[in-house]
């Protein structure tokens, strides 16, 4: 079985604050994702911390069908790690997405990264969809970190 997990890792010319103001204001992914159309802090919550829930609205596979998911932050350290689980009522999550940020050479190297919850259900769609499902992460994942990398090096 294919693991659970993918990754992809851009270099970007700029300070880790500057990177790190954008992977973890949710309000913009919208800008950077070829899925996510938007995204909206919830629950009184107004910027990134550990435990807070936002939304992000999805057009999957960049065509549909589209949906809201409601996520929570599982990990929030400002210039090096910023986390969130998929929520799906009834589960514990589906799918962790993290942003991992590293101080290199004249600038930050960023790796995104999803990793599946091991359930039976996950194991058998990533059985059967898996080879197709991590090509669209791994080309969508490319494609949110060039635009990240485009807006931080304008700004650096």
């Amino acid at each position: 079985m294919r693991p659970l997990t993918e990754s992809v890792t851009v270099h970007i010319n700029a300070h880790p604050q500057v990177v790190w103001d954008l992977v973890s204001d949710v309000t913009r992914i919208g800008e950077f994702s070829p899925e996510t159309l938007e995204g909206r802090w919830i629950s009184g919550a107004t910027g990134p911390a550990l435990g807070v829930k936002f939304q992000g609205h999805v057009k999957r596979n960049g065509r549909g069908p589209m949906y809201w998911t409601t996520c929570r932050i599982t990990a929030c350290e400002p210039e090096k790690d910023f986390a969130f689980v998929v929520e799906v009522p009834g589960m514990s999550g589906v799918n962790t997405w993290r942003y991992r940020l590293a101080p290199a050479d004249d600038g930050t190297d960023v790796t995104e990264s999803f990793e599946l919850t091991p359930s039976l259900f996950i194991r058998l769609y990533w059985t059967l969809a898996g080879p197709l499902r991590a090509k669209t992460n791994i080309r969508g994942m490319t494609e949110t970190l060039n635009r990240i990398k485009a807006v931080a090096e304008t700004a650096a």
